[in-house]
């Protein structure tokens, strides 16, 4: 499959949730992975703010890099906080040069392993809801046609989350967005739950109940809350083997 027919398929799958009823979770995980996918970035996590500006770490594509973004906010400082405060991107950051900028978070992040970060706005009309972090293993720099891929992915999400009828109606907004909130929490306490019970690390527990979700049309929440009540076992949420 060539990059365009790739890029063509990515903002489908982000374009079919611009619809009246789609999992906010689900949506801003699939921006995360299709960022570090097409990005050639090692991790991503992002954070969102609910209806009182309050900033929460709400998807990740590994347990890593949502540490990281729980540290930035407790420590208040890092790319991320600064794009969010902003509304502008902070690309191509080499974290061997912002030790003094940002000591806590370069020291964080490079004991993660990482060298260089970047961060994207989600935002619409001015209003910034949120930024995408992504961290790097490796010195990169993206060039401006993938800083405008990745805002554009970031702008696709953010009219996803901000529909004609939310940015009408604040109440809905800060409902769909406290929704969410709510069930990053119950999908947090199931991946913990699952991953004793399985046996399996964090994020493998996250990727089986996602799959599970998708296979059966589910949201995340009501699996997450099965899974925490036992209702849906590991077993169940093994993929079915083709004969």
């Amino acid at each position: 499959m060539t990059r365009e027919q790739r890029l063509g398929r990515v903002f489908v799958e982000l374009a079919d949730s611009l619809v009246d009823d789609f999992d906010v979770i689900d949506l801003l995980h699939l921006l995360c992975d299709r960022s570090v996918e097409l990005l050639q970035a090692d991790a991503a996590g992002l954070i969102l703010a609910d209806q009182r500006g309050l900033l929460h770490v709400m998807a990740s594509t590994t347990e890593e890099a949502r540490l990281l973004e729980l540290f930035v906010l407790q420590n208040d400082e890092g790319p991320c906080l600064d794009c969010y405060t902003t509304g502008q991107q902070v690309v191509n950051v080499d974290l061997d040069e912002v030790g003094q900028r940002w000591p806590r978070f370069y020291a964080a992040a490079t004991a993660a392993g990482y060298r260089s970060t970047h961060a994207l706005p989600l935002r619409l009309r001015g209003r910034t809801i949120g930024t995408i972090n992504l961290f790097c293993e490796r010195l990169t720099s993206l060039s401006q046609e993938d800083i405008d891929l990745g805002q554009a992915l970031c702008d696709i999400a953010t009219v996803a989350l901000l529909q004609e009828r939310a940015i009408r109606s604040g109440e809905i907004l800060a409902e769909q967005l406290q929704g969410a909130l709510n069930s990053r929490i119950v999908i947090e306490q199931a991946k913990g739950v699952l991953a004793a019970r399985a046996d399996v690390p964090l994020d493998a527990a996250f990727a089986l109940m996602r799959a599970y979700a998708r296979r059966n049309h589910l949201r995340l929440g009501v699996v997450a809350t099965d899974v925490t009540a036992g209702t849906i076992t590991p077993a169940d949420l093994q993929p079915t083997k083709k004969s």
